[in-house]
């Protein structure tokens, strides 16, 4: 790969730019790394007692319901099943992360029957499910921003890793290639101009002996 680089000056200042950006890159992806990791890790925190209270909300819709069939009519306690639900979906950035969040404003609210029509106990149910639909929204919004901060960390990861173990030693044995090619023809170079500068010395001594032993030819006559 080396070869096929320019051994050029010009080369050489572009690589070293290169590379320079390249190692920034790392620390910028290493830094957003390590929020990504800070985040998920608090996410996980979110995500169990998220779980924890769902658990909890499905336990008591399930006992309400069972008190509300105790001591309502069938129609009545099956009048909640009919209930609208209006789900809202939005898009959310964490550190350039998009992460749907949906949200029900009106969980389990806008009853499908008059309360003057049902008892209590129904109505309590009623409540229980509207918490239990809010702890699965909750459960549902955790859980995905979960996965998708850890999908980000693997493909940060990922990247990192290029750049380490990939780019930037590409980028080191081009710029010794150059180096080495530069400095191999600056050293042919010198070697060149003192053979130059040796012959030219040679040939003014070679002169400079012709010269002398013409005058002293011409001082023997």
């Amino acid at each position: 790969m080396a070869e096929q680089v320019s051994p050029t000056r010009s080369t050489l200042l572009a690589k070293r730019e290169q590379k320079r950006l390249a190692l920034q890159g790392v620390e910028l992806l290493k830094n957003k790394r390590d929020a990504l990791i800070g985040e998920f890790f608090a996410l996980v925190q979110d995500s169990l007692k998220a779980r924890e209270a769902l658990n909890n909300a499905a336990k008591d819709a399930y006992f309400s319901l069972l008190i509300a069939k105790a001591f309502d009519t069938p129609e009545a306690v099956e009048s909640l099943s009919s209930t609208p639900l209006e789900v809202h979906m939005e898009i959310e950035s964490l550190y350039g992360v998009k992460v749907p969040k949906i949200s029900a404003p009106d969980a389990g609210g806008g009853l499908s029957f008059s309360p003057i029509g049902v008892g209590a106990k129904t109505l309590e149910a009623a409540t229980a499910f509207r918490r239990l639909t809010e702890a699965i929204i909750a459960v549902a919004n955790t859980e995905n921003r979960l996965r998708k901060i850890g999908e980000e960390i693997k493909k940060t990861n990922r990247r990192v890793n290029a750049l380490e173990q990939i780019s930037i030693p590409e980028i080191n044995e081009q710029i010794k290639f150059i180096t080495d090619t530069l400095d191999q023809r600056a050293l042919e170079e010198v070697t060149t101009l003192k053979r130059i500068k040796a012959a030219i010395l040679a040939r003014e001594a070679e002169e400079q002996g012709i010269v002398s032993a013409h005058i002293e030819k011409g001082a023997g006559l």
